[in-house]
């Protein structure tokens, strides 16, 4: 097989099995098969005289050739789809899709104003927001968002990012509770009954990282995968959650918030890769997501 006949449709399922590591998922990314998946890394293996993937154990590995196809066919497709995008931008009449990968902190404090903004401005602008849980680099380097807000670092090259906002950890309790009306020691908050959010994955809230540190453990009593309906969860009982403050700021007058005894700050980022990086519709959205921030 002609090496020129490879198009970039074939070069972006070769990255797309490369990143999910399976032919299945793939193809489920990609909105095809799994048989059409196979038929063209079946025709870059003879493009390229090497098998790109082989069995190992239960799973798919790449060849050291594959890896260096993908990381150039990677920078490729990037800045080919950079150059199909239009150089003009006009948020008023604008009619496209992006997808933001972030989590429910970003959807309770910053989305809001975001939403509001685009309503105003670009009205036919269609936000799709995904969960990102601990998936959001690999999100957005596979091509499934544009955009990922979070408390990430991600210092490899092809991401850019902006940092947003900075925030730390409070305590809520019902209004009713003897500890709302006086600051916690770090022993009455570790002897404390607790709700702990483990938002759903293997994913640590700094402040539980904190606590370890200085020797401290919660007392958990409940554990949820999610902070949206803490208030509901917490009234009338002696627990104590612990949220992002800008977070519990949205839970209204029903509980009371106090200072952590483990604050443990944390900043907030946006990031995106090369593929969107100069294109004037996302230049002009980070710009919005910049002013939604300002306006929390």
């Amino acid at each position: 097989m002609d090496v020129h006949s490879v198009d970039f449709a074939a070069l972006r399922v070769l990255r797309m099995v490369h990143a999910h590591g399976s032919f299945t998922r793939a193809a489920e990314a990609l909105g095809s098969t799994q048989s059409a998946v196979s038929y063209t890394i079946d025709r870059l293996r003879r493009a390229f005289d090497d098998p790109l993937f082989v069995r190992q154990g239960t799973g798919t590995v790449p060849t050291e050739r594959c890896l260096e196809i993908v990381a150039e066919a990677g920078r490729l497709l990037d800045k080919f789809l950079a150059l199909a995008e239009p150089r003009a931008f006009d948020p008023a009449h604008a009619e496209a899709e992006v997808t933001l990968s972030c989590n429910y902190y970003e959807r309770a404090t910053m989305v809001p104003h975001l939403i509001r903004n685009l309503r105003r401005t670009a009205p036919g602008l269609r936000l799709n927001i995904i969960a990102s849980s601990v998936q959001g680099k690999q999100q957005l380097s596979r091509g499934e968002s544009d955009l990922l807000v979070g408390p990430i670092r991600i210092k490899e090259s092809g991401f850019y990012g902006r940092h947003l906002l900075e925030d730390h950890y409070v305590c809520v309790v019902d209004a009713q509770n003897p500890l709302a009306n006086a600051p916690l020691s770090a022993e009455i908050f570790a002897a404390t009954p607790q709700v702990v959010v483990t938002y759903g994955g293997n994913w640590r809230s700094s402040y539980l990282v904190e606590m370890a540190e200085g020797g401290f453990a919660p007392r958990v009593a409940l554990e949820v995968p999610s902070p949206a309906n803490l208030p509901e969860l917490i009234m009338g009982t002696d627990l104590v959650g612990t949220v992002p403050r800008r977070v519990a700021q949205a839970y209204g007058p029903g509980v009371r918030v106090l200072p952590c005894p483990f604050p443990a700050a944390f900043a907030i980022d946006l990031y995106w890769t090369a593929r969107t990086h100069h294109a004037p519709m996302h230049r002009w959205l980070r710009g919005q997501i910049a002013l939604a921030v300002g306006a929390l």
